[in-house]
């Protein structure tokens, strides 16, 4: 017994409602924000280091910076991993209903022929 395209239709994924589309622009958008934000904490650093005036305070300074450059590395190494899982979950999404019409398609044609 043959599908109809109702059937079939109501099978092929759908993207949720709840999720934005991530494309490779966004991607790389949020690589430039962990830029920006990496040279923004690095010169902060250097404006500290500056006005220090002792070895104390200055070794205060720089670890203070490399638990700031830690997380900052460590959220948005997160960010961008969950948006390239986004953008290959679409991916396979469409793919997926790409695949269903085709089949659909296959299955028409053949049923026509019949």
């Amino acid at each position: 017994m043959e599908a109809s395209a109702a059937e079939t239709s109501a099978t092929v994924p759908v993207v949720s409602a709840d999720t934005t589309a991530v494309s490779p622009q966004t991607i790389a958008n949020a690589y430039g924000d962990y830029a920006s934000k990496s040279l923004e904490q690095t010169w902060s650093y250097f404006e500290k280091l500056a006005a220090v005036r002792s070895p104390d305070k200055a070794l205060e300074v720089q670890t203070e910076f490399a638990k700031q450059a830690y997380e900052t590395f460590i959220a948005e190494s997160q960010k961008i991993l969950e948006l390239q899982n986004e953008l290959a979950r679409q991916r396979v999404v469409f793919l997926e209903g790409f695949m269903a019409r085709m089949t659909q398609t296959t299955f028409d044609l053949r049923a026509a022929r019949n």
